[in-house]
């Protein structure tokens, strides 16, 4: 059997050795002029290759499709791709968060032994060659279009990813062969990235790292998302790292003016609890300033700010602090209200939510629907998941599933 993969990322050269491994002529088709532009560039530069994390464990951070999913990581988890490269020679290490990476910490390994697997498995590698179109003929596909004309395939692969980071080449193409031959789109949204903040008040905070803190995100009255207890980092126009990452893909079907933000400072800290030090605390700075009282709980650079919203000066003194605006503080470094403006764009987007929808997708073995012999694999589809390897780790599971529809030709 003839077969075509368009894309030369994580899941189409993974999907690219599986199928060619059974025998069967498979080319690749890739725009760049190099393969695996994303792989280069995700946990930068070192390549987060997939998390340690199986089972009920790994399907509780993937965000989107997580029942779709089930069959593939089932099929082909972590272990597996573990199992994977280091059989290609790539020794492995395991990171806090159970982060699987290259042992020498660079991705470009990662990359050369994909290549390496594609080669002895007789794969033909097209580079530079975009893919204009996906043919087909009465519901069934017959080939695709490149710039030198129509080629004839039994069956094709579309690897194509999402839009995010479109430098890389994702600039959704899957989408508009997709759409071509009759699939519905999911409208794609950044996920795994920065939010940008409507006030200017936070401005100034640009490069203060927070830990130990807490994200929660509500509409209303109504919590849409508790972060960990985690990282963060006030940039130039808003927020980033870890817990913002992870919010950003659970807030992203939200209208942003509907939402507020909250930090919580100090999350194993209940009201009441914080109360009673808060009152210790200035029983013992005695007649200080509301500044020293507030740099026991929080970095210098929030203490202008925090007074502000207390609503008296940085040399008020501490011990003045009538009962309303003590519990005020306790409330305010429990629930320090920020208001997003919108998410980082998709240049900056580490995956895509939204895709072709899963309605239309078997996921037995990634295959459309609507057309004989045209499967769906990794980024381009409606699935994501949290940072940490897991979208790696789907890309590589959604692969092996549909090489596991090709008959192995050599048994």
């Amino acid at each position: 059997m003839k077969v075509c993969v368009i894309g030369g990322g994580a899941a189409g050269m993974m999907c690219a050795t599986m199928i060619a491994r059974k025998g069967h002529s498979v080319s690749l088709f890739e725009k760049n002029e190099k393969l695996g532009k994303k792989i280069y560039i995700t946990g930068k530069g070192r390549c987060n290759v997939t998390n340690a994390t199986v089972g009920d464990d790994f399907l509780k951070n993937v965000v989107n499709g997580r029942k779709f999913v089930m069959g593939a990581i089932t099929r082909f988890n972590s272990n597996d791709t573990k199992a994977f490269f280091e059989d290609l020679g790539v020794e492995l290490k395991i990171e806090r968060g159970n982060r699987v990476f290259p042992a020498s910490d660079k991705s470009s390994d990662i990359i050369k032994a994909m290549e390496k697997a594609m080669r002895w498995a007789g794969v033909d590698v097209h580079l530079c060659t975009p893919v204009l179109k996906v043919l087909e003929t009465d519901g069934v596909v017959s080939g695709i279009e490149t710039e030198e004309g129509k080629l004839d395939f039994d069956a094709v692969v579309v690897a194509t990813g999402g839009v995010s980071y479109p430098s890389t080449g994702s600039t959704g193409d899957g989408y508009e062969f997709a759409k071509s031959v009759g699939h519905t789109i999911v409208q794609p949204k950044p996920a795994l990235c920065a939010v940008i903040l409507k006030s200017n008040e936070l401005v100034e905070l640009q490069g203060l790292s927070l830990k130990n803190v807490k994200l929660i995100s509500k509409c209303g009255d109504k919590t849409v998302y508790e972060s960990e207890i985690g990282e963060m980092l006030f940039t130039h126009n808003g927020i980033s790292g870890p817990i913002v990452l992870s919010t950003s893909s659970m807030i992203n079907k939200f209208n942003m003016s509907d939402l507020k933000l909250y930090i919580d400072f100090k999350p194993a800290l209940s009201i009441d609890s914080l109360l009673n030090r808060i009152d210790r605390d200035i029983v013992d700075l005695k007649a200080k300033q509301v500044s020293s009282l507030l740099e026991g709980f929080l970095p210098k650079s929030l203490v202008k700010i925090f007074a502000a919203r207390l609503g008296v000066k940085t040399d008020f003194k501490a011990n003045q602090l009538d009962k309303e605006k003590r519990k005020k503080l306790a409330n305010l470094l429990k629930n320090f209200e920020m208001v997003p403006k919108s998410l980082e764009n998709f240049d900056c987007a580490i995956v895509t939510s939204g895709g072709i929808t899963l309605k239309e997708i078997n996921p037995k073995y990634m295959k459309s629907k609507l057309v004989q012999g045209l499967y769906f694999i990794g980024e381009v589809l409606d699935i994501d998941a949290m940072t940490g390897g897991f979208n790696l780790q789907l890309a590589f599971s959604t692969a092996v599933t549909c090489s596991s529809d090709f008959k192995d030709l050599r048994s």
